[in-house]
């Protein structure tokens, strides 16, 4: 397990996380670049993925995905379709994903100091959100056993 010194919590729907893991790479905020910006080399990254379809209502609430900030800088990427909001060349940061299995937010919520105070959600509305460097290896601990008979 990889110790770390900051770490990040970003909101993204799975399948959205899906395409990022493949990547490796994160995009935040439809791809503006303060969120992206925040990041540094060596930060530890988890994602909390409160729907799998973004714009589906029905919820999934689990932490889907785990990484490594990989690199300096953002970097803008190729021009992409945003739907309605049109064409833009997304800012991102690469991240080395780790293999891990989702976990529920109901199975690790106890152990989360993020999830300790009421009303904890309510930050999640800024999409990118710091995270205790214990919370990260509580979460790393729990995604990286998940499937083993754990």
């Amino acid at each position: 397990m990889t110790t770390i010194e900051r770490a990040w919590l970003a909101v993204v729907s799975a399948d959205h996380t899906r395409r990022a893991v493949a990547g490796g790479f994160v995009q935040l905020n439809h791809g503006k670049r303060p969120g992206v910006a925040r990041l540094h080399r060596g930060d530890g990254f988890v994602i909390y993925s409160p729907t799998d379809l973004y714009g589906d209502k029905t919820p999934l609430r689990a932490f889907t995905a785990l990484g490594i900030v990989a690199d300096d800088e953002p970097y803008q990427a190729a021009p992409m379709s945003m739907g309605a909001r049109g064409t833009v060349e997304p800012w991102r940061r690469t991240v080395a994903f780790a293999d891990v299995t989702p976990v529920p937010l109901t199975d690790i919520t106890g152990e989360l100091q993020l999830t300790a105070q009421p009303n904890w959600g309510y930050q999640l509305r800024r999409g990118l959100v710091p995270l205790q460097p214990d919370d990260f290896a509580v979460l790393q601990a729990a995604m990286s056993q998940v499937g083993l008979g754990n």
